[in-house]
């Protein structure tokens, strides 16, 4: 019994020192992959982050990912989201009434560092799995649309300066993507993972409502066609109804909440290890 013992250690301690020795002569370089996935958006049409639209809003991405130590890697990333968003979907009355709605393309680059709470060494059974953190600064472009009275033809909103911009707002923006992900090594060289990204932005355009209506600051607008007119204002179709008696562009009701927008992403994807061997010479 007591050599059974001895021997049952002894296999133990060889299997400790041969992934000891493993570990110190792997090196994972990094890797590269895609995501798909679904997105929200946070802002003046849903300022109380309901999460009604969250399944009717795709996201992908790609991304090329270099190791700089164990736990710290440095993420490229490019990624496309379809967001959208509309009045129709509050609870609150006076929301309702305002009657706006967007959609828009976002296409997104960013560099991130990500922080892994493990070590991530794909081809040792005790490292293949770890949570991470991700910090990161990128770029968007957006252009939101509507369509207005069943017509099925685009517009774009930026265009039409809906609420009297001199010239129309920027199509980009910075963005903070802030997010947390799992990740899981399958074979030596795929990987699986889960991720949730969060952005700020530096726009209050993404759903092309910020301030006031033009209506209540000067008469230059009434020089404007007569579809962004109707586009700035949608409380229209209220009228007389009992619910308003005037349009909201004729009060001193605010349009937006004059904040910055947001969106997020929760993606699920597949990465390739960049080290297809996994080894490297051992450093003397």
């Amino acid at each position: 019994m007591t050599i059974k013992i001895f021997a049952l250690l002894g296999l133990l301690n060889l299997s400790l020192i041969a992934s000891a020795q493993l570990e110190q002569t792997y090196e994972h370089v990094g890797e590269y992959g895609v995501s798909v996935g679904f997105a929200d958006y946070f802002g003046d049409l849903n300022p109380n982050a309901s999460l009604k639209r969250t399944f009717n809003c795709f996201s992908s991405g790609i991304f090329y990912q270099r190791q700089l130590n164990n736990y710290i890697s440095i993420k490229v990333a490019g990624n496309y989201t379809f967001l959208g968003y509309s009045d129709a979907y509050s609870k609150d009355i006076n929301q309702r009434i305002r009657n706006l709605s967007f959609n828009t393309d976002v296409w997104e680059v960013s560099v991130s560092g990500n922080f892994n709470f493990f070590k991530f060494y794909p081809q040792i059974p005790e490292y293949r799995f770890t949570p991470y953190l991700s910090l990161g600064i990128g770029a968007i472009n957006f252009n939101p649309y509507t369509y207005l009275n069943g017509n099925p033809n685009k517009l774009y909103l930026r265009s039409y300066k809906t609420e009297g911009e001199s010239s129309p707002y920027s199509p980009y923006s910075l963005v903070v993507p802030v997010g947390f992900g799992v990740k899981y090594n399958l074979t030596d060289n795929i990987n699986i993972f889960g991720e949730l990204l969060y952005r700020f932005t530096t726009t209050g355009y993404l759903d092309d409502v910020y301030g006031r209506y033009e209506g209540v600051q000067s008469d230059a607008y009434k020089s404007s066609s007569q579809i962004g007119q109707l586009l700035q204002d949608r409380s229209y179709i209220y009228v007389n109804s009992g619910l308003i008696s005037t349009p909201r562009s004729n009060t001193t009701i605010q349009r937006g909440n004059g904040k910055t927008d947001s969106y997020a992403t929760l993606q699920i994807g597949v990465s390739i290890n960049l080290d297809a061997n996994g080894y490297r010479c051992p450093t003397y």
